[in-house]
């Protein structure tokens, strides 16, 4: 009996050990079952960007007089801390999206139970089971993608962020970064977007709108469903009654038609400068983070009125021109760009035609083959001959068919004659007309063929008008510029920026030749419509088959360039850049002497203009701010920073990098000349010839004869060892 029973009792502890290591092993595959899910949804989770609050930098642009530029693409404006939301928004969000959120630790399971029982009962999904917490980890740190991984991740991280940060800090982030409609991102942006106020300034009704706003940003946008945006904000007060967080009668309905009302109010708009500034801000604060500032050269009242103009010259003759578009950029004198309109309407379209779209500029290319004839010795009243010419199985004809015979080269620039122009481009050599272009500031592509002097290479608008304003200027190239200065919060100093590249070519030799032809040109050449009360110099443009039509031009105040056309390049009817560009031009430059009578001094502070959305701050160009040359700095060290324009040497402690930057001044040539532009005084010493039969009087035929064997007097040239025949003059 006593071995039996021994026997069994050895039996049963065999049994249960063999059952201690069973669960044991399955523990330990449960556990390393686990370890695989996490290590296969959790590898690629950037926990260090995470626990750094490392964000990508937010970029908020200003215009000239600091008032933040607001515009219909992505926008994100500074980054507010809690204290600067009202109470109520906080209130209005917490109740409508995530009640328990100051109770449950990233995860809220009785939510969840909740959000399951009422969609079950409801037959469709009513309530989301997301906390707070969970959407800022998905908005910040996750992709979009509705897959079991990216829940996982989304848990994981929702947990982490609530034992690692306090709830005022999560709930900061979050009202910083949720996407709210019509482009916005974060409430700073959607306040000034839709009421055009700051955070702070917001009623109870208007934070009940953008917290409504949350569920279905697209959906409910108040300026496309304003009854939706309203119907939703009431369930939002609803909301905040339910929890104890408002009191019931002061969920009035009344303010409904004030938020409506402030909803549809304008903003400062930017649209395609902010575009393109925005790039180029973005640069200067590339592997930075946090906010930066970016103060630019837009003056949105001259923005208002470009494309106001545009509209309307568009909307009135524009279909029985077969025209549905046109650009146009101004600009100060230095190259700041204050206004850029890249199409009819930004809304419709958001392509920049001023910045982006390349295309012929015709005969306002014209004007580097007169600045390369100026440079090879040529002289505006020397005769050049328009008559039928053909290079290399090319025969270029003049708009309309005639020819004129011998004229005086600034004739032929005035009247804009093809062959004449073709004929300079010839004896000075294509080379000299590509070399004029670049050196003038064209980034673009030439092809140096005989057709470049009639504008067959594509430019931009922008680079263009640039070009032109380094004559207006008298040393080149003049670079086309919209970022004045910017500040980095983390830092809180500010820094000129300027242009990214200084003149370098002193063009004070032939710019008062050049000037004084491309006035002709508007008094009595092809650009007359662009004539005001003042002195205007500028060149009028057309492509072949009236595909595209130009005028660009300056005065003592402006650089301005105009374009008209179709995106598709199909033909207008037979618009020219004397036609509407030139209208259009001459429409801007006056109203823009009379909103500035004396042009725009940077260095003149103006009061703001209005809707003034921010409190005044100190302006981001004080004197005493440094430059910082930022492209040139970031070239040179690998270790540069933006933010505070500083390197690290090899040793010790970090330097501020003192590359001069091309803001700061004008280079050796302005300098030396001590000016910065052009006197408008006319000599009356270049002009159209009157009687034709007085101009073979400027040939020295004996001279000319006896210099040269291969002279002919008919034209007054002669035959060098290369390249086509060349004026003499002698």
């Amino acid at each position: 009996m006593a071995i039996g029973g021994n026997a069994a009792v050895e039996g049963g502890r065999g049994g249960k050990g063999f059952w201690l290591k069973g669960l044991g092993l399955a523990l330990v595959l449960w556990l390393v079952a686990c370890a695989a899910v996490a290590w296969w949804a959790l590898r690629d989770v950037p926990w260090r960007e995470i626990a750094a609050e490392s964000r990508a930098p937010r970029v908020e642009l200003t215009d000239a007089q600091g008032n933040p530029i607001i515009h219909s693409g992505p926008y994100q404006a500074g980054y507010a801390s809690l204290d600067q939301y009202p109470q109520h928004l906080i209130d209005a969000v917490v109740a409508i999206e995530d009640r328990r959120f100051f109770d449950h630790r990233g995860i809220d399971l009785r939510g969840v139970v909740r959000a399951f029982m009422r969609n079950m009962r409801a037959g469709t999904v009513l309530e989301g089971g997301s906390t707070i917490t969970q959407q800022l980890a998905k908005v910040l740190y996750l992709e979009p993608d509705r897959t079991i991984r990216r829940k996982l991740q989304e848990v994981v991280i929702a947990i982490w962020l609530d034992a690692s940060l306090e709830k005022e800090e999560i709930l900061t982030r979050y009202l910083n970064n949720i996407y709210l409609g019509a482009g916005a991102t974060g409430v700073p942006a959607a306040a000034r977007v839709y009421f055009g106020k700051e955070p702070a300034d917001l009623t109870l009704m208007e934070s009940a709108v953008i917290a409504g706003l949350i569920r279905a940003p697209s959906v409910l946008n108040p300026r496309s469903n304003p009854d939706g945006a309203l119907a939703r904000a009431s369930v939002v007060l609803g909301a905040m009654v339910d929890a104890g967080l408002l009191e019931p009668e002061a969920a009035d309905p009344s303010e409904s038609a004030l938020a409506l009302d402030a909803a549809e109010a304008s903003v400062v708009a930017g649209g395609w400068f902010a575009d393109w500034a925005l790039a180029e801000g973005r640069s200067i604060a590339a592997n930075q983070s946090g906010g930066i500032t970016m103060e630019t050269t837009f003056e949105p009242q001259l923005q208002a009125l470009g494309e106001e103009i545009v509209r309307q010259i568009l909307d009135e003759r524009g279909e029985a021109a077969g025209a549905s578009q046109a650009a146009l950029v101004a600009m100060r004198p230095d190259g700041a760009v204050v206004a850029m309109v890249g199409g009819r309407d930004y809304e419709a379209s958001s392509f920049n035609r001023a910045v982006t779209a390349m295309r012929q500029p015709g005969s306002t290319f014209k004007t580097f083959v007169y600045y390369a004839a100026l440079e090879a010795g040529i002289r505006p009243n020397d005769l050049v001959l328009d008559a039928p010419i053909e290079v290399a199985g090319w025969a270029p004809e003049n708009f309309g068919g005639e020819f004129f015979g011998r004229v005086t080269v600034a004739e032929a620039f005035a009247r804009s004659l093809n062959a004449a122009t073709v004929a300079l481009a010839e004896t000075v050599g294509v080379d000299a007309v590509a070399k004029a272009a670049r050196d003038l500031g064209i980034d673009a592509d030439l092809m140096e063929t005989p057709s470049l002097a009639l504008g067959a290479s594509e430019v931009s608008l922008l680079d263009l008008t640039g070009a032109y304003a380094s004559i207006r200027a008298g040393v080149a190239p003049i670079e086309p510029w919209g970022i004045n200065a910017f500040r980095a919060d983390a830092h809180g100093r500010s820094f000129r920026v300027g242009p990214s590249r200084r003149p370098q070519i002193d063009m004070s030799a032939h710019q008062q030749e050049m000037v004084a032809m491309m006035q002709l040109a508007v008094e009595r050449g092809t650009g007359r419509r662009a004539a005001l009360d003042e002195p205007v110099a500028g060149k009028t443009g057309t492509s072949q088959n009236f595909r595209d039509a130009w005028f660009v031009g300056f005065t003592s105040n402006w650089v301005v360039g105009v374009w008209v056309g179709n995106d598709d390049g199909t033909a207008m009817n037979e618009v020219t850049g004397g036609g509407l560009p030139a209208e259009i031009w001459r429409a801007f430059v006056a109203e823009a002497n009379e909103l500035f009578p004396g042009g725009i001094d940077p260095a003149t502070p103006r009061a703001p203009v209005e809707p003034q959305l921010s409190a005044p701050r100190e302006d981001l160009v004080a004197q005493a701010a440094p430059a910082c040359n930022v492209s040139a700095c970031s070239r040179r060290y690998r270790s540069f920073r933006a933010e505070d324009c500083t390197y690290q040497p090899y040793r010790g402690a970090r330097r501020m990098c003192d590359i001069e930057a091309p803001g700061s001044q004008m280079g050796t040539v302005a300098q030396a000349r001590g000016e910065y532009g052009v006197s408008y005084e006319r000599t009356g010493a270049i002009g159209i010839a009157d009687d034709r039969a007085a101009a073979p009087q400027s040939c020295n035929v004996s001279a000319c004869s006896r210099a040269y064997r291969s002279f002919r007097a008919e034209d007054c040239s002669y035959q060098p060892y290369r390249g086509a025949r060349r004026m003499c003059t002698r």
